[in-house]
């Protein structure tokens, strides 16, 4: 049976303990946050729907590298935010500069560095009952 001073040390140690894992670190980054706003079938065109979203970008955050099974038109409420594309230069998309992303086209979005983060808008016009973007490789 472990004596008083034994129970004292390992109450000490307890405290020590939870003490260091509640001690401030840094600050995790935010993660994107993608919303899905209103998804129809496309008039006249069998198998294809239309999607309207939005992606939020944390300062420091970024959606990886993906592709989507149809075309993509955006537009950015508040930037800056910097749409890479494979095979081509970075390009920084400031508040109310649109972009279009090709059905297939390797793209990624990411907050610039040192910026407050921002938000974009976009419309796809997509293959039904596909996901609605896939990883791709970076």
């Amino acid at each position: 049976m472990p004596t008083a001073s034994r129970l004292a040390i390992i109450a000490i140690l307890c405290i020590s303990l939870n003490a260091f894992a509640d001690a401030p670190g840094p600050a995790p980054a935010s993660a994107p946050v993608r919303t899905i706003l209103e998804r129809h079938d496309q008039t006249a065109v069998a198998g294809k729907e239309i999607v309207l979203g939005t992606a939020l970008l944390p300062a420091g955050s970024a959606i990886g590298f993906h592709t989507h099974p149809g075309d993509e038109v955006g537009y950015v409420l508040k930037g800056p935010l910097v749409l890479k594309k494979k095979g081509q230069p970075d390009r920084i998309l400031k508040t109310g500069d649109t972009f279009f992303n090709a059905r297939g086209e390797i793209h990624s979005l990411t907050t610039q560095p040192g910026s407050e983060g921002g938000t974009a808008v976009s419309t796809w016009i997509v293959d039904k009952d596909q996901p609605l973007s896939t990883p791709a490789p970076n």
